[in-house]
């Protein structure tokens, strides 16, 4: 996150500037592969997904992992999906009003999870067209590792 101490600022600041100027099939393997190498080098079991237009592109659960990510991948991703917006960043919308996303938003808390991990793929001058997401550490740090990996990807492979 940037040096802003407003959650919700540093948000918008992470989905203004983690855009992609095209995303193809190949882009998201790439993606997964760079979470996966990232992962595995700072020993983290994580599961990883990433779509487009609701289609899965790429998905690895790594050793330590459970079928119980998959079903945090599927809530998270439901999430960015209904909102534009990632997962955590929803999550801190609803505290900011003193409230929280499972008292609130009146969705099914076995459908949609507003905790970190998911992330919108949004392509420039396009918007909202996928999902990046993973789970298996705890929120902040799904959410920080996506940004990170995300950041380091668009920087090296897509730069202005």
């Amino acid at each position: 996150m940037s040096e802003t101490h407003d959650p919700l600022a540093t948000f918008q600041e992470e989905e203004a500037q983690l855009q992609f100027r095209r995303f193809t099939n190949d882009v998201a393997i790439a993606l997964g592969l760079r979470l996966a190498e990232v992962a595995r080098a700072e020993s983290k079991a994580i599961t990883i997904d990433i779509s487009r237009n609701g289609q899965q592109l790429f998905h690895l659960a790594m050793p330590g992992t459970s079928a119980d990510n998959d079903a945090w991948l599927e809530r998270k991703k439901r999430v960015v999906t209904r909102y534009g917006k990632s997962s955590f960043h929803v999550g801190a919308m609803f505290r900011a009003q003193g409230t929280t996303f499972e008292q609130k938003s009146r969705l099914d808390p076995d459908l949609y999870a507003a905790a970190g991990g998911g992330f919108p793929v949004i392509v420039r001058d396009v918007g909202v067209v996928g999902v990046v997401a993973v789970s298996g550490l705890p929120q902040a740090d799904d959410h920080a590792l996506v940004v990170r990996v995300l950041r380091a990807f668009l920087d090296e492979t897509q730069p202005e």
